[in-house]
């Protein structure tokens, strides 16, 4: 009878009122006893609310809003290991179906049969991608340099400035990292800048389609153009691989014209994120090969479904498949004029934001949100003439609620700073705008300096 009333009690109880509400959740161990799963889920609840809101994140290039049917999709993945194609044939399938999208749209070559023999898979982001397509450049030269009996025990990677994630696959893979320092008035590597850095040792250059710093893309053409140049005249063969992070899924609907992908021969391998302007939910990436030949076998696993072959490559054993059937939904929703009128749009809105900016009067826009990703970048036109600094602005943006980030340019710009906006599918125009009127409102402040208590007493009064 006792237990009984007592189930009742528990049952009407309000959720402050619950044992576990009644004291610090724990942080070291785990409690003694359970605990209304409704009680914890707004418990939780309550501690992400001192996160930051996406939406107005406007650093990351992260996916931050979806369809309601990407919601539930996910929910009907959470228990499929997309690893495990056997058990999963079928994610298995939509995965293959995503490659050869992704094939198509990146100008695989025909093979003979008049298929694509581009050969990818899913990953879990662009740097597993990444780090697969590096490893592959390696073997790929390794096994060269082995069967002319040569040395291959010193490999190199040129690249511009890149993201963290080819410093740590340089580090993990035993790879010299040879980052090319960025000119002035550039931002990124130039062709014209490789030939100092590329050697019998050099695995590959990496050229970024969307630069992390300010959003421009590197002249991969250009790149490759000069490397044929070396080709002809040192007999170094050396592949691109293409870092399309960001604008493998920008490029081919804003910029159909600009030769990147694997119309050029020299690229071998293309890399890009599928939960950034992809669309897709955070924790999917591509890695493609323009053929069989760009990824050696050794780093390739082998396994039969639906009465047919699936090469697998990734860097872990279980992850789910919600993500890879999201950026499905997301290709068969949208459709290539979709995706074109999305990010028209985002760049239509970036471009909007850039007007403001330069209108603003302390500010020097370094991109405007035109010919590369849908984005503004922007420094201060004379930081030592003002008594406040980018960073400064962040902190003030950030009372807000606006994320905004500051940061300096990489070697040999160290010594700019600047500012980034992202604009994503879900940062809409209205958006934009009063993020502009706060970026003024803070302007304002800044320039008459930190207020003092007194100050703000007899201003209220």
């Amino acid at each position: 009878m006792h237990k009984a009333k007592k189930t009742v009690i528990d049952a009407a109880a309000d959720i402050f009122t619950s044992p576990i509400s009644e004291q610090p959740l724990s942080k070291r161990t785990m409690p003694d006893f359970p605990a209304r799963p409704g009680v914890v889920y707004q418990l939780l609840r309550n501690e992400l609310l001192l996160d930051g809101n996406a939406a107005q994140n406007l650093a990351t290039f992260c996916t931050t809003w979806t369809d309601d049917e990407v919601r539930r999709l996910m929910d009907l993945c959470l228990d499929k290991n997309i690893v495990d194609k056997d058990e999963y044939p079928q994610t298995a399938e939509i995965e293959s179906r995503c490659v050869n999208i992704l094939a198509d749209l990146w100008h695989a070559p025909p093979g003979a049969d008049g298929s694509a023999p581009a050969v990818g898979c899913s990953t879990t982001g662009s740097s597993e991608a990444a780090m697969l397509c590096g490893l592959a450049l390696k073997w790929r030269w390794r096994d060269r340099r082995r069967a002319e009996g040569r040395p291959a025990d010193r490999p190199n990677l040129v690249c511009g400035p890149v993201q963290v994630c080819w410093e740590k696959f340089a580090r993990y893979f035993d790879v010299e990292l040879r980052q090319v320092p960025v000119e002035p008035g550039a931002t990124g590597l130039q062709a014209h800048q490789l030939r100092p850095y590329v050697d019998e040792n050099t695995i590959g250059v990496v050229a970024i389609l969307g630069v992390t710093y300010t959003c421009t893309y590197e002249p991969v053409a250009e790149i490759a153009a000069e490397l044929d140049r070396i080709q002809a005249e040192t007999g170094l063969d050396v592949p691109v691989h293409v870092d399309a992070a960001s604008g493998g899924f920008i490029a081919p609907f804003l910029h159909p014209g600009l030769e990147w992908d694997f119309r050029l021969p020299r690229v071998a391998s293309i890399n890009a994120s599928g939960h950034k302007y992809g669309m897709a939910p955070l924790g999917v990436g591509w890695a493609l090969w323009r053929d069989k030949a760009a990824l050696p076998d050794d780093l390739v696993f082998h396994v039969d479904y639906l009465g047919g072959d699936m090469p697998t490559l990734a860097l872990n054993f279980s992850r789910p498949g919600g993500q890879v059937v999201a950026q499905y939904f997301m290709f068969l929703r949208l459709g290539r004029e979709g995706y074109r009128l999305v990010y028209q749009a985002c760049a239509d809105t970036a471009q909007h934001l850039a007007r403001q900016i330069a209108a603003m009067g302390p500010f020097t826009l370094l991109y405007d949100g035109t010919g590369a990703l849908p984005a503004v970048s922007w420094t201060l036109t004379d930081p030592g003439s003002v008594g406040w600094s980018l960073y400064d602005l962040s902190d003030q943006l950030r009372m807000r609620g606006w994320q905004v980030p500051s940061y300096p340019l990489p070697p040999d710009r160290q010594e700019t700073v600047i500012q980034r906006v992202l604009v994503r599918h879900g940062v809409d125009r209205d958006e934009i705008e009063l993020l502009a009127e706060d970026i003024r409102r803070a302007v304002t402040r800044l320039e008459k300096g930190h207020p003092r208590d007194e100050d703000r007493v007899s201003f209220h009064h």
